[in-house]
């Protein structure tokens, strides 16, 4: 049975109400020392749907749960044949004016670090180093057996050889939408027949995207790691996301127990409001922009 996962959060009538002005923001980043926390609503600009929002993927979409994946060679398939597909559409995905903002902000010494909840690489792409991927890579994918890792590129040239017939299928179906995990919807037709590959180290081996399954944990180091970012921060800015797993709602009350401001920018309430000293309500790539020609300028 498919259990669906707890990935929704319902906003109390107490939260603090958010504002349209983004000076706070601005101020914040000009004092330097910012660490960013970022979530899906910020690659939404480069066509990558987020989870929760109003156009989200949760509304038509159940992400695939780790107990699901390790459990089934079925769920396996269903969700190698998808990301097949989906991995073409995330590949031609560029980053967008909100990650060049934070690459920017962090070339001039004032972002001082950075977290995202993304998987999509687009941050890197915009030229950013040094972030902490929370929720692992869709660039990667590691052997669940022997632990090899290898490239999501190195295994789509090999899911190619072993399924010629699915390039048909890929392009009936290439103007599907993409999700946030990096599959598409595709009909139990199309999946039937699609034939999955061993690790090419040890030949037998379940191969599992380097990312964060709902229902699996983030490794503890990384989860250090972070805690010492955020523990170093003067201001913790929180761009696109609803907090709503703990996975990085955790660094916000973190944050806010050490008296460090906490600055949030999305599209609707979160579950971090009512720990964060403002919420901002505006389109994250317009407002990033105008908060480096702010900071930066003579």
């Amino acid at each position: 049975m498919r259990i669906r996962p707890t990935l929704n959060w319902e906003p109390s009538d107490d939260l603090p109400a958010a504002t349209n002005d983004p000076t706070a923001v601005a101020e914040a980043v000009r004092a330097g020392g910012v660490v960013v926390l970022s979530g899906a609503g910020l690659s939404t600009e480069s066509g990558i749907p987020d989870y929760r929002g109003e156009h989200g993927s949760l509304r038509r979409h159940t992400p695939m749960t780790f107990q699901e994946f390790v459990g089934s060679e079925a769920a396996r398939r269903r969700y190698w044949a998808r990301s097949q597909l989906g991995w073409r559409a995330m590949t031609r995905a560029q980053p967008n004016a909100g990650h060049r903002a934070v690459t920017a902000l962090s070339r001039a010494g004032l972002v001082t670090g950075v977290i995202t909840q993304n998987v999509d690489g687009l941050q890197q792409a915009a030229g950013a180093h040094d972030v902490i991927e929370l929720h692992g890579s869709l660039g990667r994918v590691v052997c669940l057996d022997c632990g090899h890792e290898d490239s999501r590129a190195a295994l789509d040239r090999r899911l190619r050889a072993a399924n010629p017939e699915f390039e048909r299928v890929a392009e009936q179906h290439r103007a599907a939408r993409v999700n946030p995990d990096g599959d598409v919807e595709l009909p139990q037709a199309a999946v039937r027949e699609f034939r999955l590959v061993p690790c090419a180290v040890c030949g037998t081996g379940v191969l599992k995207p380097d990312v964060v399954f709902f229902g699996e944990n983030v490794p503890p180091g990384r989860v250090a790691r972070c805690r010492d970012l955020v523990d170093t921060a003067d201001t913790l800015l929180v761009l696109g996301s609803s907090l709503t797993v703990m996975s990085g709602l955790r660094f916000v009350r973190r944050a806010a127990d050490a008296g460090t401001p906490v600055l949030i920018v999305n599209q609707g309430p979160t579950r971090g409001d009512r720990w964060a000293t403002a919420r901002i309500e505006l389109p994250l790539g317009e407002t990033l922009s105008w908060v480096v020609r702010q900071v930066t300028r003579p």
